[in-house]
């Protein structure tokens, strides 16, 4: 019987929270929480990720917690310096804000020369190059640049951010396009003239000969479809 107690005991003490002999919480378990959160959040990014935890300043004090929990605040980033959460989700829980560094190591894309706007992007536009994510947006995979369009121009060695570049054009403004309408088995075609510009799948609104304006889908070749 007293063999079963010991093992009990153990059992117990290993899922226990990491805390003072004086009931107060221990700040290397609050520490490993944080830890534990940005490997989890940071799993899926692309390249290589390290995490540094800042210490707790020792004059701090946390009563012990079994139930503790990490998140992000609002306005933080998961990379550069920011700082993560940790609360005690019990009775009288209290909360508290750790600093961290969070350093992802990517291939991002770089501009190899002066490009210009409205340039459509070819490989010998750009280079491979290793270093921090330290912004949102980066470019990491070539697909998502060859054959874009740069909406303004930008200098050589400058990174490339998806929100710098565009789908080409399958409409533009004041081109005169075919709608193309379809429904119940039948297809109908009239001209009309684009009001706006629209990549391929995008919206676009179309003026036809009579003065209505209608809505439709940009497709190849100048043509807009219309589905009722």
């Amino acid at each position: 019987m007293k063999k079963y107690l010991v093992a009990l005991i153990c059992l117990l003490s290993f899922y226990a929270p990491v805390a003072w002999p004086d009931g107060k919480q221990s700040h290397a378990e609050i520490r490993k929480t944080v830890m534990e959160f940005v490997q989890l959040k940071t799993q899926s990014m692309p390249g290589k990720v390290t995490v540094k935890v800042d210490e707790l300043d020792p004059r701090s004090v946390f009563p012990a917690c079994s139930t503790l929990e990490a998140f992000l605040p609002t306005g933080a980033q998961m990379f550069g310096k920011t700082s993560i959460g940790v609360r005690c989700n019990e009775k009288n829980g209290w909360s508290v804000f750790i600093p961290s560094t969070i350093t992802v190591t990517i291939n991002m894309l770089v501009s190899s020369k002066p490009l210009q706007q409205g340039q459509t992007l070819g490989a010998g536009d750009f280079n491979i190059q290793t270093g921090d994510l330290n912004q949102i947006g980066l470019i990491t995979d070539e697909s998502l640049a060859l054959g874009k369009i740069l909406k303004f121009s930008i200098g050589a060695g400058q990174p490339l951010k998806q929100d710098m570049l565009r789908l080409p054009y399958a409409v533009t403004q004041g081109q005169t396009v075919q709608l193309i309408f379809e429904g119940r088995g039948i297809q109908l075609r009239t001209e009309g003239q684009a009001i706006n510009n629209a990549a391929e799948g995008q919206a676009v609104q179309v003026k036809v000969p009579s003065g209505q304006v209608i809505s439709g889908v940009a497709r190849g070749r100048g043509a807009v479809e219309v589905r009722r």
